[in-house]
């Protein structure tokens, strides 16, 4: 079992970093790995200052130097491996994940926040521009809009999400990736908010979205 198998990750983001340039495969699953951790910290917390004490201890742990970090865990351990200098900007995750610790239902500028905390975080990961922040938004709105027990939750969520429905954005090969959350996170919102791989087209959808020419 490689290191990438190790990583919990959902099934639309294994599919992502598949597709996506080897170069950037283990920064975008550790990525995706970190973000998956913090989201079961969050389920997990029934006190809002018992989950802002685990969020900061992931914000200390971030900043410290790797040397200095714990050993064991394999997040922790895919992060000083790929994520060495650029620590700083998986913060970004934290932060956006703390808005998720607001009583329900969340406000639409907890929302928003939350949202644009998983965006910059991916953004960090590659110089794709618009193309990848809209995926990124995208993604971020339907995962969020699939694990939410709250029925005004999804409704915010899946709003925002197709606030920008009418964009397509152009992804270049290194981005092909995104470019397949891209088009499995758009189906999921248009659907209502369901589960990004739900459904025979789901695959198809994927496939679909990784042909990319040039």
């Amino acid at each position: 079992m490689n290191w990438l198998e190790k990583l919990e990750l959902g099934d639309a983001e294994q599919i992502a970093v598949q597709y996506t340039p080897e170069r950037l495969r283990a920064k975008l699953a550790t990525l995706f790995a970190l973000d998956r951790r913090l989201g079961q910290l969050i389920a997990q917390t029934s006190e809002p200052a018992l989950g802002q004490m685990r969020l900061a201890w992931w914000r200390e742990v971030l900043g410290q130097d790797p040397a200095s970090r714990p050993t064991g865990d394999i997040v922790l351990d895919a992060i000083g491996a790929h994520w060495v200098g650029a620590e700083s900007q998986l913060s970004e995750l934290v932060d956006g994940w703390e808005y998720m610790l607001s009583d329900p239902p969340l406000s639409e500028l907890a929302a928003r926040n939350f949202i644009n905390g998983r965006v910059r975080a991916i953004r960090a990961v590659t110089d794709g521009g618009t193309a990848v922040e809209v995926a990124a938004r995208r993604w971020a709105c339907a995962d969020a809009t699939a694990h939410t027990s709250h029925e005004d939750e999804r409704a915010l969520f899946v709003r925002i999400g197709l606030e920008e429905s009418d964009l397509r954005p152009h992804f270049s090969q290194p981005h092909r990736g995104m470019a397949v959350l891209n088009a499995l996170s758009l189906r999921a919102i248009k659907r209502g908010g369901r589960p990004l791989m739900e459904g025979r087209g789901a695959a198809l959808t994927a496939i679909r979205a990784g042909i990319i020419r040039k």
